[in-house]
């Protein structure tokens, strides 16, 4: 059974994508490696846990020993690279911890990866021809735009926080693997991503749990930053597309061609928890604007075409479809 290391799978985006990816791959074995920081929630991986497939090992991608005994033990086929650290305002505030993890713990990973699967460079091991390595990245190493433009796989990097440039970091890092080494690596750079599971720090958790909760909704600014918002299921099926189909050496950008400012955003969700859960007043009458991030990026959208022609990927749902099937997950958490 060819088997498989994903790095933090006990987060947000791969604790969705371990259960999606088991049910359509039973032939698999995952190893799901996460060290289970503050945004890491083994809970979150319950409806796996028993299945013979899938196996938790607690453990730091900067451990360079712990990784070089997994590889020897499970002989991996394959690394699907979630790990990282991703909050902006966390990053601003301790940056050396993004720095260690997304900087020196991706490099862990690729250089353990590519010294078991390969004899030297552009040399593959007889065992470990079809070996690949996809590394999971994000839209804000390109910056921000203004209000017109998309990014696209081509945009130059301009990151601007300790986070987004951690993340660039990482990129050039997978990318000098493949060129240097002829690795086969694979990047996906993905817009925002929201729905079941993600860090109740994150801006649509925030605003749920504030609204039920009777809290003032904490705004930043005016509420006019735009990101392009992505069903995190639709970026499940991207992520094992590319993973199965990508062009070794490629980068794809996965987005969900959902443009929505946080104001919008955070009246969407008011107005469905006005329907779904009513009260005396409008939960609209607890939005509060505070004070801006610093060097917040004022938007971000992506061109996914190229995953879209070249993979035949598309993401299934709306903002406002995605947003309500949230918005009942949420409720049922937090049960209300």
């Amino acid at each position: 059974m060819e088997a498989i290391l994903i790095s933090g799978g006990a987060g947000f985006i791969g604790s969705n994508f371990i259960p999606f990816f088991l049910k359509n791959n039973p032939n698999k074995h995952i190893v799901n490696l996460d060290s289970l920081t503050y945004a890491g929630n083994i809970e979150n991986l319950k409806e796996v846990t028993d299945f013979k497939n899938y196996t938790f090992i607690k453990g730091n991608i900067c451990d360079r020993d712990l990784i070089q005994k997994l590889f020897n033990k499970y002989h991996f086929e394959g690394v699907i690279h979630f790990a990282a650290e991703s909050h902006v305002d966390n990053s601003i505030k301790n940056p050396d911890a993004f720095i260690k993890t997304n900087i020196f713990g991706t490099f862990n990973l690729l250089d353990v990866a590519k010294n078991y699967w390969m004899d030297g460079p552009n040399s593959y091991k007889q065992n470990f021809k079809n070996a690949k390595f996809l590394h999971i990245s994000t839209d804000e190493v390109y910056g921000t735009l203004g209000q017109t433009g998309l990014f696209t796989e081509e945009t130059s990097y301009a990151p601007n926080s300790p986070y987004s440039a951690s993340k660039a970091s990482s990129d050039f890092l997978v990318r000098s693997y493949y060129h240097t080494y002829g690795m086969n690596v694979i990047t996906t750079n993905c817009s925002n991503n929201y729905g079941p599971k993600q860090h109740g720090e994150k801006l649509i958790p925030t605003i749920i749990r504030k609204a039920i909760g009777g809290e003032q909704i904490p705004i930043y600014g005016d509420g006019k930053n735009i990101r392009d918002w992505l069903y995190v299921l639709d970026h499940c099926i991207g992520i094992e597309i590319a993973y199965n189909k990508g062009s070794y050496g490629e980068t794809y950008n996965i987005g969900g061609k959902n443009e929505r400012d946080n104001l919008y955003i955070a009246n969407t969700i008011c107005e469905l928890l006005d329907t779904i859960k009513p009260q005396k007043k409008s939960y609209k009458e607890q939005i509060a604007f505070v004070k801006d991030r610093p060097g917040h990026d004022f938007r971000y959208a992506i061109d996914a075409s190229k995953i879209e022609k070249e993979l035949n990927w598309e993401a299934k749902e709306s903002f406002e479809t995605g947003i309500l099937k949230t918005i009942h997950w949420y409720l049922e958490k937090y049960n209300h």
